[in-house]
Formats: structure tokens, sequence, C-alpha cells
């Protein structure tokens, strides 16, 4: 569809700025409906509501051996977007909900996050190896991931869709309603497989398939909407939400399918009851609620913290 020179111009810098700081038009971005703090880095909240856990000891006594021993808790950490995880201007430092959650939980355990940047699709096979600890990434758990994969949940977000303002679509209850558009996502996500599982529902009803564009880089993904080579977008309720909030010509459509999201760990791990407990003690204490808070996603709260809970259908 024809855009004019102003709007692509203003896509192409609001997409890259998204990846780092989150920044929409006409300078910095609000912080994010409903943040608390008095300060934040281009757009992005920087309240420290961390640094005052403190360790609870119940939680470090299921710690096993190994890890209480080395005091260091090894995190794979996939950096995307806000508000799960980005950079910060100084394009070192990380923040988010998954960086404060993690930070918030190696506290409780009385160990130090040490943390390595991973790519996101990298993560999860990472985790059988060893290399890493625990891996996060806005991780949904679903059946299909539970058969190799170990989750302790702290957030429920899930599936929605965005698109821009000249878009027919209104709600997208059914993916048959996409047949014939292209559907920008994110590479290795429960995104990408939904829709590939579901191609096949166009054809069945006599309809043209959708086509599924996927990208590592999520600046790339609200280029491909902004300049109309994608239709839609598919990503996180959170991220889809905060995204639109920071881009002109640009909305988000509908919840689609709601999904717990966890730390993920190799099968097996003896990590589990002691990271359940920690992000059990936290909303104890009120940290659960002040990370919330700081993001304004209050409607992602869980009730209690689960190891690998059935998919959320």
């Amino acid at each position: 569809m024809p855009r004019t020179r102003h709007t692509v111009a203003f896509a192409l810098v609001t997409a890259a700025a998204l990846a780092l700081t989150a920044c929409g038009s006409g300078g910095p971005a609000a912080a994010p409906a409903g943040a608390a703090g008095p300060a934040a880095e281009g757009g992005i909240p920087t309240r420290d509501v961390v640094s005052s856990v403190k360790k609870n000891k119940d939680a470090a006594a299921l710690l096993p051996d190994r890890v209480r021993a080395s005091g260091t808790l090894t995190i794979a950490s996939s950096v995307g977007s806000p508000p799960g995880a980005t950079y910060l201007p100084d394009g070192k430092t990380v923040a988010g909900t998954d960086i404060d959650f993690a930070d918030a939980v190696a506290r409780a355990l009385g160990l130090k996050p040490k943390r390595e940047v991973a790519a996101f699709e990298a993560i999860l096979p990472a985790l059988g190896s060893g290399k890493y600890d625990v891996g996060t990434g806005n991780f949904g758990v679903t059946d299909e991931r539970r058969r190799t994969i170990d989750f302790v949940t702290y957030l429920n977000d899930g599936q929605g869709f965005a698109v821009r303002d000249d878009s027919k679509l209104s709600k997208v209850t059914d993916l048959t309603q996409l047949c014939g558009l292209t559907v920008g996502t994110a590479a290795g996500t429960t995104f990408e497989v939904t829709l590939e599982e579901n191609r096949h529902r166009c054809g069945d009803a006599g309809k043209k398939p959708y086509d599924v564009k996927t990208y590592s880089d999520p600046s790339a993904i609200w280029a491909s909407l902004q300049q109309g080579r994608s239709d839609v977008v598919m990503s996180t309720i959170n991220g889809l939400r905060y995204a639109v909030s920071r881009q002109e010509g640009v909305r988000f459509l509908n919840e689609f399918k709601r999904l717990d999201v966890g730390f993920a760990f190799r099968k097996g791990t003896p990590l589990a009851p002691a990271f359940q407990a920690a992000v059990n003690g936290l909303k104890a204490d009120g940290t659960y609620d002040r990370i919330l808070k700081k993001w304004g996603i209050g409607a992602s709260a869980i009730g209690t913290s689960q190891i690998s809970p059935p998919e959320i259908k």
C-alpha cells in the first residue's frame, strides 16, 4: 500500500530504535503505562526494584550442592525488545522484565548472576548441554517444549497481533482470517510454530494460504509492517502493546492466546524447586508486584509459580 516518504522514513528510524531504546517519534518515549520510577533512559524505565531483595533461606536450601558451592547462576538471556529484554542507550546494559526477574531470583537464592546474551533460537538447545543453568527470553510454556525443557513460571503473556492503521482487520479469532496475507514474526518462536502448523487450513477452506516471514531482528519485523512487506505482525501481547504505543501508523489488534512464561532449564533439572520457591517468595515480599508495576504489565501476573504446567488451551 502507498506510504508517504515521511512515514517510511519514520518507520525505519522507529523500528531501529525499538531494538535498542524503544523510542518513538519526536524524542524519548514515555515509560510504559502504569510504570513507576523517577528515571528512564531512552524510554526504558530504570528504577531499581531488585537490589533490596534479601536471601530467601528456605528457597536457597533447595539448591543443588554444585550450584550453591559455585555461588553463581549462569544465565542465557535473549535480548530483543521491551518490555521483555532490551539494551539501554549505552548499547551494553540490558533491562527488562526477564532481566529483573532473573536478577531478583538470583538474589533470593544468594547467587551472583553471570549473564550471557544469546540468540533466542539458540538458548533452548544449549540448555541440554549444560552450558547455562537457566535461559530467559519470554519463553512460552507449551506441551511441545515441555517434552525436552523444564520451566518455572513467573508471568502470563501469550500471542497477539498488530497491524497498520490502514488494515481492514479488526480482530483475529481464527487463523483463516489471515489467508492471503503476509504475516511477520520472530524466528524460532511459538508464533512461527502456530502459523506453520495451521497454514494448511487456508487450503482446506479453498483459500490462498498466508505467507509467513520470519526475522531474527525485532526491528526488521516492524520495518516489514511499516513498509507494507507484511500485512500483520504476530508476537507477544506485552511486546506488541509496548511497541505500538511508540510508533505512528500501527495498532494493537487483539490477544489471540494466553501462555504462561517461564525460566527455561534442561529436562530434569534439580534447580526447578529452588526457583519456584524463590518466585513465590518474591510474590510474598512485594518484589513481584513492583517489577510488574515498573514495566506496566500488571495483567501478566500469575497466582503462584508452577513447574512445567500443561499448556494453556
